[in-house]
């Protein structure tokens, strides 16, 4: 490690470890225990969960939350102050509460109640070390590692049936209304002689609940001053998750039809993936700059309008 990383690093952790109430180790202890509740925990993730196509998105989530963490880290140690007396019984109860659902969803494998505790009990021992003011800036970077938690089967079930029905008739409309010979039965799209199956990771909620991560992101980065064009691209993720996994299902339906079901079901198949996240995000920026747009607009209509209105309030 170079000398200044070395005295960087030395330098956070002096003062991490400074504003714990008790002793300068404490920081160290509390490090390593959360590590060793996390560790097999991460394990399990990264071995039955991470590799599925539903949920291939975790891994992404930890590191971009882990590299937002270091990279507010010096802020956080700046802003740091003892905690308050109300902050430290905030700080005991999500602590408590992070260590009693820990406990429940371990013995229970309950893997959404294991993940989600991880992360309680992770914002409680910050809040403990470096005070509210010292969290605020990790506020970010923690809220979004709930993304990184499975959704349950059953919700994730029952929502995903009417999205996959509705992209795959969306998707067949568009197609027929193009000449092609696709028909649709359910889920099912007949194209010329070959049948695809809209798949859960074709248009489920899983594909959803990324997308509006990869939205919260692209907002977090962008950091609009406006809460209402924030508020209304979040919500504006919702249908352009909605068009990306049309234009999915449409992308892999003409690439069967003109090369066959082996380049269909194959590299193309996992290509088209790119593809959905690739259109969402350029749907997403075309939204934003839409909306910038009317915004400029506004505020120019709204300036020539402030000066005729002055003049007949004006006594």
């Amino acid at each position: 490690m170079d000398a200044s990383l070395r005295l960087r690093f030395g330098a956070w952790w002096t003062r991490w470890a400074a504003w714990h109430p008790r002793d300068p180790w404490s920081a160290a202890w509390l490090t390593l225990g959360f590590a060793a509740l996390a560790g097999p925990t991460l394990w399990r993730l990264a071995h039955a969960i991470w590799p599925t196509e539903e949920q291939g998105h975790g891994p992404l989530v930890l590191l971009v939350s882990c590299f937002l963490l270091l990279k507010r880290a010096p802020d956080a140690l700046r802003q740091a102050q003892p905690p308050t007396a109300f902050e430290m019984r905030w700080a005991g109860l999500l602590v408590g509460l992070g260590l009693l659902v820990y406990v429940i969803g371990r013995s229970q494998a309950i893997l959404m109640a294991e993940v989600g505790s991880l992360i309680v009990l992770l914002g409680g021992l910050l809040l403990l070390s470096l005070g509210g003011r010292g969290l605020r800036p990790l506020a970010f970077p923690l809220l979004f590692l709930l993304f990184m938690i499975p959704l349950p089967e059953v919700l994730v079930a029952t929502v995903t049936a009417p999205m996959k029905s509705a992209v795959s008739t969306v998707a067949a409309s568009i197609l027929q209304d193009a000449g092609m010979p696709v028909a649709r039965s359910g889920v099912m799209l007949t194209a010329g002689p070959y049948q695809l199956l809209v798949a859960d990771a074709c248009a489920g909620l899983t594909t959803l609940f990324t997308l509006e991560a990869v939205g919260l992101l692209y907002l977090h980065l962008r950091g609009h001053a406006a809460w209402w064009r924030n508020a209304a691209l979040a919500v504006m993720v919702i249908p352009i998750a909605f068009a990306a996994n049309v234009l999915r299902v449409i992308t892999l339906v003409l690439v069967t039809l003109w090369w066959g079901d082996a380049v269909g079901q194959g590299y193309a198949h996992h290509l088209a993936g790119l593809t959905l996240f690739v259109a969402a995000v350029f749907l997403l920026v075309l939204t934003d700059q839409i909306l910038g747009a009317l915004h400029w607009a506004w505020q120019g209509l709204r300036g020539r309008m402030d000066g005729p209105v002055r003049d007949v309030l004006r006594p």
